[in-house]
């Protein structure tokens, strides 16, 4: 699989994602698709804070993909679904270092959406990842 970021001419760099991802599919690569993933552990208790959840939830991820003998570099297209703009952009620098922690740095096509509530009460923070990873 080769996969290169799509960079218009004129653009100003994303930080901490890309505008666009073309993947060149390959006999054998598989496309992985996760549904919405919570922060929460193996009990279903979710940490205090959205930084704290989001490192979970990019955990959570690293061992979906895991399964599919995938890993975070295989990422293309994150969608996040978020309770509050605020929190997100006042934790916005720890939530950068959770993610270098556990996905280095990776920079897949990504969208951040603000919802009033997501279906588990206390979740803070929603993420479905697309990936696609060789044979």
């Amino acid at each position: 699989m080769s996969m290169v970021h799509l960079q218009p001419a004129g653009w100003p760099r994303p930080k901490g994602y890309a505008n666009g991802v073309a993947v060149t599919i390959q006999p054998g690569d598989r496309l992985i698709v996760t549904a919405g993933v919570v922060g929460w552990d193996a009990e279903e208790r979710f940490p205090a804070g959205m930084t704290a959840q989001a490192e979970q939830a990019f955990r959570n991820i690293a061992a979906i993909l895991a399964e599919a003998s995938a890993g975070p570099h295989h990422i293309v297209r994150m969608t996040w679904y978020i309770t509050s703009r605020e929190a997100y952009l006042s934790e916005a620098r720890a939530i950068g270092e959770a993610w270098r922690a556990v996905f280095g740095k990776l920079f897949p096509a990504m969208a951040v959406v603000e919802v009033t509530a997501l279906m588990e009460a206390d979740a803070m923070i929603e993420i479905e990842a697309t990936a696609v990873a060789g044979a």
